[in-house]
C-alpha cells in the first residue's frame, strides 16, 4: 500500500538540510533577501559572525550554487548576489519567519545583538520625516553590548547614518528603552502604546515627529502577522 508520508532520510527535506543546514547559511540568505550584497554589510546585518567564518560560508554557498560574485575591478568592490536557486527559497524562509513569530516565546525570539538591531535601522522608512535634517537619539538600558547610545542621522536625499558618537547637532527625538522592548515593537511582539504604558519605552521630542511616530518607528515585515506571541508584562524602565 502506498503512503504519502516521507520516508525518513529519503525525504527531500533532509537533502535540503544537507545544503542549508550549516550555521549562518539561512541568516546570510535572509539579509541578502533584505538587500545586502557587500561583505561588510552582510556581516554587520547578520551579527556575531567573524570575517573568516563569513568568507568561508560565502565560498561554500557559491560552490552550492546559492550565490555568485560580481566583481567591479574599477571600483575595487565585490557584490554577492543570490542565484535563482536561492531566490526560490524565499517562500520557505518566509514560512520559517512566520513560524518563529507564532511559536517561539518572545523572550527568546527577541535576543538580538543591539548593534545588529541598530544596523537594521538603516532601512527605516523616512517618508514621514520632515524635509530637513533629523537626529534621533536612542538610549538603551540593560544592554550587554559596548554601547548604550546610538544616533540616527537623516538628511534629505542621502542614506541614513547610524552613529555611536554625538553627531554635533540638536536632537529632534529622544528614545529610551530596553533592548527587548525596542525589539518587541519592531517585531510586532508589542506596540508603542503598550510599551510606553508598561514603562519600558519613553519617547519625547519634536511635535511633528511625535505626531508621525507610528508612521516612522521601525516595523518588521513580520510584525503584522496574526497569532504572534507577545512580550509579557515586565519591569519598568528607569529613565535618567
Amino acid at each position: 500500500m502506498s503512503s504519502t508520508k516521507p520516508y525518513g532520510l529519503l525525504c527531500p527535506v533532509s537533502k535540503a538540510c544537507d545544503v542549508l543546514g550549516a550555521r549562518w547559511t539561512l541568516p546570510i540568505l535572509c539579509e541578502m533577501w533584505a538587500g545586502e550584497t557587500r561583505f561588510n554589510d552582510i556581516r554587520r546585518a547578520v551579527g556575531g559572525i567573524s570575517p573568516t567564518v563569513l568568507s568561508r560560508r560565502l565560498a561554500e554557498m557559491e560552490k552550492a550554487g546559492l550565490v555568485y560574485r560580481v566583481e567591479d575591478r574599477a571600483k575595487g568592490s565585490v557584490d554577492y548576489v543570490r542565484t535563482k536557486k536561492a531566490i526560490d527559497l524565499e517562500p520557505a524562509l518566509k514560512a520559517l519567519g512566520n513560524w518563529s513569530q507564532r511559536h517561539i516565546e518572545a523572550e527568546l525570539a527577541l535576543s538580538y545583538d543591539l548593534s545588529t538591531l541598530m544596523w537594521a535601522m538603516r532601512r527605516l522608512d523616512t517618508s514621514a520625516f520632515p524635509n530637513r535634517r533629523v537626529v534621533i537619539r536612542f538610549k538603551f538600558t540593560e544592554t550587554t553590548g559596548p554601547k548604550d547610545k546610538y544616533w540616527l542621522f537623516y538628511r534629505p536625499g542621502l542614506p541614513l547614518e547610524i552613529c555611536v558618537d554625538v553627531p554635533g547637532f540638536d536632537v529632534d527625538v529622544f528614545v529610551e528603552s530596553t533592548e527587548q522592548s525596542f525589539a518587541a515593537v519592531i517585531m510586532g511582539r508589542s506596540t508603542i502604546e503598550r510599551e510606553i504604558e508598561q514603562g519600558r519605552l519613553y519617547v519625547s521630542g519634536d511635535a511633528v515627529m511625535m505626531q508621525t511616530l507610528k508612521e516612522w518607528f521601525p516595523r518588521s515585515k513580520y510584525a503584522d502577522l496574526d497569532g504572534i506571541r507577545e512580550l509579557p508584562d515586565g519591569a519598568l524602565l528607569e529613565v535618567n
